[in-house]
């Protein structure tokens, strides 16, 4: 029998009670402490039947885990990350993995230096659906790819901001709040983005922040993508409408993707495959769509289990820091193209001798 691993979960918010309830899902590993210096760490520590500590330090020195969580607020989660990593523990960072994909860049430096695994919490890609796509896609059945169309259009009531003045200032729109997820799901599914060009709008509401944006980005393979954001918009086209991934949203039969190629195209999340009858593609040939099949999971279930494998050293992390640094980039650059009005060059990150020597790595 596969040791039964043990689970620690840094931050018990909304995001880190969802994973310690994912994790309860999972018969091969269990959660066996919390971070977390608040009363309500405390309390659900004890819920749970496990011990609280305040600090990651405590938690290494007393009652070290086989992997770590993070669900804290994002300007923590390098410096810890960076301590899970020293001390040899596989980590799992909810996204984003920084504030900034060049402090970013110090955990993934860490992590790829030391060989010890560095996961990010996308978890849309672990979903069957998003699976699926991502098959059809990379068999071939669009041909080649072209283009790709995405609309996150949702409305957050005015009780949102309310409940977290934060999220009007400055930087917490909903290009970095919401669309980093959109982004990372078009990378996985359609390639490495290598060019950004940008519009933002100011926040209708008066924040200080957008409240809408536009991008186009160009990817690595040649494709064309073309993008809109807004939490001002009331519309049944966004991922969290349409995928019916999170039951707290109602669900719309409508799709928020569409990626077209040369023999056929999908819509996403319905998962409808359009071709041409006849063969080739033409016009003037009626086209149809058929509905591809697929499982049923919770995604966030998949993702603890396959955090699991990884730190068993069984699998390598499907979302690595690398690939959360990517994504990151792609954020950055749509909102500095939308600041400027310049179109932005997305280059790889790289983790030089000379970095590691100024960054203490």
């Amino acid at each position: 029998m596969k040791k039964n691993l043990k689970i620690a979960i840094a931050g018990v918010g909304l995001v880190g009670k969802r994973h310690a309830a994912a994790l309860a899902q999972l018969q091969d590993a269990a959660l066996s402490a919390i971070v977390d210096p608040s009363e309500d760490g405390r309390a659900f520590a004890a819920s749970a039947g496990v011990p609280c500590y305040e600090t990651l330090e405590a938690l290494f020195d007393k009652n070290a885990p086989d992997g770590l969580v993070l669900a804290t607020p994002t300007p923590l989660h390098v410096g810890q990350g960076l301590i899970a990593i020293d001390c040899g523990c596989p980590v799992l960072v909810e996204k984003p993995l920084g504030t900034t994909a060049a402090e970013a860049l110090a955990l993934v430096a860490a992590s790829e230096t030391s060989g010890v695994s560095l996961l990010v919490g996308h978890h849309r890609r672990h979903n069957p659906l998003i699976q699926k796509a991502h098959q059809v896609i990379s068999a071939g059945d669009l041909g080649e790819l072209r283009a790709v169309q995405a609309t996150c259009w949702f409305y957050k009531p005015d009780a949102y901001f309310d409940q977290a003045p934060w999220r009007k200032e400055k930087g917490a729109g909903p290009i970095s709040v919401n669309l980093v997820h959109d982004i990372d799901l078009l990378r996985y599914l359609c390639g490495e983005v290598k060019t950004v060009q940008a519009l933002t709008a100011p926040s209708r509401r008066g924040y200080a922040n957008e409240d809408v944006a536009g991008a186009v980005l160009g990817f690595a393979n040649g494709a064309v993508g073309t993008l809109t954001v807004s939490d001002s918009i009331a519309a049944p086209w966004s991922w969290e409408l349409t995928s019916r991934e999170y039951p707290i949203y109602p669900p719309t039969p409508e799709s928020c993707y569409l990626i077209g190629g040369s023999t056929g195209s999908l819509s996403v999340p319905d998962l409808r495959l359009w071709s041409h009858s006849g063969g080739a593609p033409d016009w003037w040939t009626p086209i149809a769509a058929s509905s591809l099949t697929r499982a049923a999971s919770d995604p966030l279930v998949n993702q603890m289990a396959h955090f699991a494998s990884v730190v068993r050293g069984e699998t390598a992390p499907l979302v690595s820091g690398r690939e959360g640094l990517r994504t990151l980039q792609v954020i950055e650059a749509i909102q500095k193209a939308g600041e400027t009005g310049l179109v932005q060059h997305i280059n790889d990150l790289q983790v030089t001798e000379k970095y590691k020597e100024n960054e203490g790595v």
